[in-house]
C-alpha cells in the first residue's frame, strides 16, 4: 500500500490536521541543510513502506512556514507532532533512528481515536 506523504502549508494545515478520527496525522517539520532531517529523510522511504494504513505524514519546511513551527514551539528540526482527530497526542523533538520513530508510530496509530471536548 502506498501511505500518505504529504506537504503541508499554512493554506492546507487545517484540513490535514481534520483527518478522520482513526487517522494519525504526523507533522514532519524539516528544512534545508539540516543534518539530522537528512538522516530522517534516507530511512524515509523504508519508513513509509512500514507505516501503518491508518497514518499519513505532513511534511511541513520550518523555514519555509515559520508561522506553523512557532504555532508548535518547534526550535530544532526534525521534530514530529502527533495528532489523532485533529487532538495533538504529542511530540518527538528529534530522530533516534527508525526503530524508535516507528515504535512511537506503531503505538499511536494503534491507540482508539481521542475524543474531542
Amino acid at each position: 500500500m502506498k501511505h500518505q506523504l504529504v506537504v503541508g502549508t499554512p493554506e492546507t494545515f487545517e484540513a490535514q490536521l481534520a483527518a478522520p478520527p482513526a487517522q494519525l496525522v504526523v507533522v514532519y517539520f524539516w528544512g534545508p541543510e539540516c543534518p539530522n532531517c537528512e538522516v530522517f529523510a534516507r530511512d524515509l522511504p523504508a519508513l513509509l513502506e512500514a507505516l501503518p494504513a491508518n497514518v499519513t505524514l505532513v511534511k511541513t519546511n520550518a523555514y519555509e512556514h515559520p508561522e506553523l513551527a512557532r504555532r508548535f514551539a518547534i526550535f530544532g528540526i526534525p521534530a514530529f507532532v502527533l495528532f489523532k482527530g485533529g487532538v495533538k497526542l504529542g511530540m518527538m523533538r528529534q530522530y533516534y533512528g527508525r526503530d524508535y520513530w516507528q515504535a512511537v508510530i506503531d503505538e499511536k496509530a494503534a491507540e482508539p481515536p481521542v475524543p474531542r471536548g
